[in-house]
């Protein structure tokens, strides 16, 4: 019961978080792009490189690999180099998204935190830096994927589809990248970002209570425009960071307690708490990477503004173009 119960869920759920997800983040990539959502240069990179790493998660995490190579299991997706690639793909584009919030989180730490270092480190240059960085350690850091997996079967001498190298996994070299998968998804990330919101968060209430008795003793009544540009950087800095953490937290459990990291491959009891565990894991991760742009959207006015003309964009150049075929020539 608890297998047809998930298989019904999966059917339903991935195809509409694609529907939604991946519409969803280039609208963000190209809002954001424009430049005119009242965010420095700075933070944009590191939100326009969230939302592609969420846009890569969607098109090969949600869509290829949950979708297509599951309904489609005789196709070309289902032989061994591509199959080997695409899982390789997965788990690049997870720490993409993983470690892209953690280096946006970490840039909101030192802008509010570090007024030391916040001119050297909080600029284009720097970000773009930190991003290229991230990518290319990430590539290198899931090559083992190419062996972790081998033929399931051989067919007219093709190799065809993908399971688990169990030669690999019992190795010495396979024990250790599981335990660095581990390292570098769950037991790196999480606590850093706790961290760095943590200490910020002591920051501003610092600050807003020594402003605060400041302006108690001051005849001005105006707003002060600096707190609450904070508290718009808190509340975005939450939301985002939060939302990563609550949404990842069942499946990092799951990884945790059953070392299963997928289960398209799996061969074992699919009605197994671990099973359905890393499924339900799955399914609430993968909705991390589908609402930031309806985060932007609550939090950020002038990115709504922006929004909306990106939106409208498209049935103004239509309309354009049939005013154009309608001048009489």
């Amino acid at each position: 019961m608890g297998q047809l119960t998930i298989l019904l869920i999966k059917e339903i759920y991935y195809p509409i978080l694609a529907v939604v997800g991946v519409p969803a983040n280039l609208m963000t990539i190209v809002t954001l792009s424009r430049g005119n959502c009242g965010l420095s240069k700075c933070i944009s990179i590191y939100m326009v490189a969230m939302a592609t790493g969420d846009l890569l998660v969607m098109i090969i995490n949600v869509m290829v690999y949950y979708i297509f190579s599951y309904h489609f299991p005789h196709s070309f997706l289902s032989h061994t180099p591509v199959c080997k690639f695409i899982l390789y793909l997965t788990a690049v584009s997870l720490d993409l998204a993983v470690w892209f919030t953690v280096s946006f989180t970490f840039d909101r730490f030192i802008i509010i935190c570090c007024q030391i270092f916040k001119t050297k480190y909080c600029t284009e240059r720097t970000a773009a830096l930190v991003i290229t960085m991230f990518s290319i350690l990430t590539f290198i850091k899931n090559i083992p994927m190419f062996f972790a997996y081998e033929p399931e079967q051989i067919i007219n001498k093709l190799w065809w589809g993908c399971q688990a190298n169990l030669a690999f996994f019992f190795s010495p070299f396979g024990a250790v990248c599981i335990w660095f998968h581990s390292i570098w998804r769950v037991w790196l990330p999480f606590p850093l970002i706790v961290l760095f919101n943590s200490l910020t968060v002591g920051r501003v209430l610092v600050a807003s209570r020594v402003r605060r008795r400041l302006r108690s003793h001051s005849s001005e009544n105006q707003s002060d425009s600096e707190m609450e540009n904070r508290r718009k950087s808190i509340i975005l800095l939450f939301t985002i960071s939060g939302s990563f953490v609550l949404l990842w937290l069942t499946a990092q459990v799951s990884f945790v307690t059953t070392r299963l990291t997928n289960t398209t491959h799996y061969r074992g009891d699919r009605t197994a708490p671990a099973y359905i565990a890393t499924e339900t894991g799955a399914l609430i991760k993968l909705l991390n990477s589908c609402i930031n742009t309806f985060i932007y959207a609550a939090t950020q006015r002038k990115f709504r503004e922006e929004l909306k003309k990106v939106l409208k964009y498209p049935w103004i150049l239509i309309e354009g173009l049939f005013k154009n075929e309608a001048k009489p020539i």
